[in-house]
């Protein structure tokens, strides 16, 4: 029998981490003088790479260098202030659960870095539900390209068109389209309508189930 794989992104799809990500970038910019809008944040900020991030609001290409620096000191901040606050998307524990309880495969393809991956995955205590892990160090090419996804099957030894996605960002959300497989949005951070079309749109994950996931993948 084939294998069938669900893949989640992390960042707004396992937890709803973006408010806490905008407190570390605050506290990264105001100490440069600078002071973003929410609706900054929300178009350059949630499903972004880090690369691309600090190049729009720092205004300048970023070395690899500075990177590393840069990206320390920002997901130091941000693991500082959510280590106490770890807390997953109403439903989705249950719903992880129950997909493993149906044999299929599971796996997390973040935009973020392995360290804050291990942050939220060792809290909610599921590294043990998971046979694919791939952050941000682990791709050469960042979201909408599909490498992560791409990646991520070839990790649970199946095909793209075997895959579920579930992803928050226009980012994400193109990434699974571009890798040729099905896409469930997490409505955590932005509108249906802010995002490319979908098989589904959920609030949450009580108002979904694996039922639904086996029709999509047949």
């Amino acid at each position: 029998m084939k294998n069938r794989a669900v893949i989640f992104d992390m960042d707004g799809v396992i937890c709803h981490t973006n408010p806490y990500h905008s407190q570390a970038f605050d506290r990264f910019f105001e100490k440069r003088g600078m002071n973003p809008s929410q609706e900054e944040y929300a178009a350059h900020m949630y499903g972004k790479p880090n690369s691309y991030i600090f190049s729009y609001f720092l205004n300048k290409e970023i070395t690899a260098e500075e990177l590393v620096e840069l990206e320390n000191e920002k997901e130091g901040l941000f693991r500082e202030i959510y280590a106490s606050q770890v807390t997953p998307v109403p439903g989705y524990l249950e719903f992880l659960a129950s997909l493993k309880e149906h044999g299929l495969k599971t796996g997390v393809g973040t935009s973020a870095p392995r360290a804050n991956m291990d942050l939220i995955i060792d809290t909610l205590g599921i590294r043990n539900q998971m046979e694919s892990f791939m952050a941000s160090e682990d791709v050469k090419t960042h979201k909408p390209k599909p490498e992560v996804y791409l990646k991520s099957a070839e990790n649970l030894s199946t095909n793209p068109e075997d895959c579920v996605v579930f992803e928050d960002s226009f980012s994400g959300v193109s990434a699974g389209i571009n890798a040729g497989m099905q896409v469930v949005a997490v409505l955590t951070s932005h509108t249906k309508e802010e995002l490319p079309p979908c098989q589904y749109y959920i609030e949450n994950y009580n108002e979904f189930s694996v039922q639904k996931v086996l029709e999509m993948l047949g």
